[in-house]
């Protein structure tokens, strides 16, 4: 990792040719792709973001000449340093044809299920028993925990800019139903059901209606979903007086309880299905 953080340095500023820059991103995203670095990490229970992670990426489209890439029934044009990954038999990916992608620089692990059309972008990181279902997103820099269902046209959102930002991130054993959609750079912590339709993000209040109140912002300023809740969509009416008069009510993702032996048995389908 040093020789890797020094060969950062130096492009960052600009003191590196050509054939430096190619091997600096050769290492680098080898790297990214067998786990050993990451966007983002957890450091006593805190996620904390890789600076020289997200600004590596950037740099890759930076210094990065565009190629045609030829693929499947039509050609691809992109940033030379990010085209896809060749996933082989050896990985155990068991990745169905119909379109789904897995760029360069991002981590799936060892037995994920990949059911197209499902893109994975860079920097992201897909950890152990993960299912991806059909026309699922997982952006750049995102993580997802081990045991995750990410069911089908659920989008998890990629959070590359700022550098500072923290990404999407998805804990351990979270299932997450059809087109849900999770962004900047929400934290969703482990054992949580988000339940079909849901849209989280920073600027969505979240209402818990066990405790009757909404829940405040984490030291990130985004949302965070606590352990074990499950997420339903609502709304709440504005309090404005014209709201009220006209009886607008605006869309509010609402905790409505936390996980139970009963929330457990009735998602656990997937797992007679592989």
């Amino acid at each position: 990792m040093n020789k890797i953080k020094k060969l950062f340095e130096k492009i960052k500023n600009g003191k590196s040719d050509r054939a430096e820059i190619k091997k600096y991103f050769n290492l680098f995203l080898d790297a990214l792709e067998k786990g050993k670095i990451r966007s983002a990490e957890k450091i006593n229970n805190e996620w904390v973001v890789n600076f020289y992670v997200k600004e590596s990426i950037l740099l890759g489209f930076k210094y990065g000449k565009l190629k045609m890439v030829k693929g499947g029934y039509t050609n691809f044009m992109d940033k030379e340093f990010y085209p896809l990954q060749n996933k082989t038999l050896k990985t155990g990916v068991r990745m169905l044809p119909g379109g789904s992608a897995i760029r360069r620089g991002s981590y799936v692990s060892d037995g994920t299920v990949i059911i197209p059309p499902t893109y994975v972008n860079i920097g992201a990181y897909v950890d152990s028993g993960c299912m991806l279902d059909s026309h699922s997103l997982v952006g750049s820099c995102a993580q997802i925990g081990k045991n995750v269902h990410l069911s089908a046209a659920s989008q998890i959102g990629g959070v590359l800019e700022p550098v500072g930002a923290l990404p999407v991130i998805i804990e351990d054993n979270v299932f997450i139903g059809g087109n849900c959609g999770i962004y900047e750079g929400t934290i969703v912590r482990k054992n949580a059901v988000i339940a079909t339709g849901v849209i989280l993000n920073s600027s969505i209040p979240i209402y818990d209606s066990t405790t009757e109140k909404f829940l405040k912002k984490n030291s990130n300023n985004t949302n965070e979903i606590p352990e074990g809740a499950v997420v339903i969509s609502g709304s709440r009416r504005l309090s404005t007086k014209s709201g009220m008069k006209n009886g607008i009510s605006i869309y509010c993702p609402v905790i409505i309880k936390y996980r139970d032996e009963k929330t457990g048995s009735s998602i656990n389908l997937e797992e007679l299905l592989r």
